[in-house]
């Protein structure tokens, strides 16, 4: 059998928990290859052979690794929406652009949405363009929360401080290259509490995601 590459390896098995986490179920091959920009046949070789390295289970097309075993029944459903700077999130139905559901057990309780990111002012963080980022909705944040923020009309997603000098809102992007956001006019939409990092791949083994 031929060497396979470790990171490959890693790339498939962040896919599989990340895709059940929000679906309930295990990735189809194809989607594994669609995501990673590989061929189904590669998919399925390596899924055989972390199987066999005892990586993870993967039987009759079912994936299950560690994490994915201790995940709980409970769920509570998040809609996905647009992109975060493209104004204020709107919850009702002709902005979703899908349910998703959410284990309680990795999540906790609450009313949640996702929102992916766009552009890289927070990528200090952790967080990348085309990351989707859970949020508890919520009105009120301590220092240092994440917080998706209204400013002028438009939502950012941003680290959150009360200036006591300023007496106002400190916004701080995690990136050196965008200026820090002092506001008096600024309403707290939700708190990140989940990043969900989507997957990037080079050529020539491309994958999507993060730029």
């Amino acid at each position: 059998m031929r060497h396979k590459s470790e990171e490959l390896m890693k790339q498939i098995m962040d896919y599989a928990e990340q895709f059940q986490l929000l679906n309930h179920r295990s990735p189809y091959t194809s989607e594994i290859a669609d995501a990673l920009g590989i061929v189904k046949s590669t998919v399925y070789r390596y899924l055989v052979e972390m199987n066999e390295r005892g990586m993870l289970s993967y039987h009759n097309g079912e994936i299950v690794t560690e994490r994915t075993e201790k995940l709980s029944p409970d769920t509570k459903p998040a809609a996905v929406l647009g992109s975060v700077s493209c104004g204020m999130p709107q919850l009702e139905e002709e902005y979703v652009e899908e349910y998703v559901s959410l284990p309680v057990s990795l999540f906790g309780d609450g009313e949640f949405f996702i929102l992916r990111a766009n552009g890289d002012s927070m990528t200090g963080a952790g967080i990348n363009s085309g990351d989707m980022v859970v949020i508890r909705k919520q009105n009120t944040a301590s220092d240092g929360d994440i917080v998706v923020a209204l400013v002028e009309n438009e939502s950012t997603l941003k680290r959150f401080f009360l200036d006591t000098e300023r007496r106002c809102v400190h916004l701080h992007p995690e990136n050196p290259k965008y200026p820090d956001i002092y506001t008096q006019n600024c309403t707290v939409q939700g708190v990140a509490v989940h990043v969900l990092s989507l997957i990037h791949i080079s050529e020539p083994t491309r994958r999507r995601g993060i730029s």
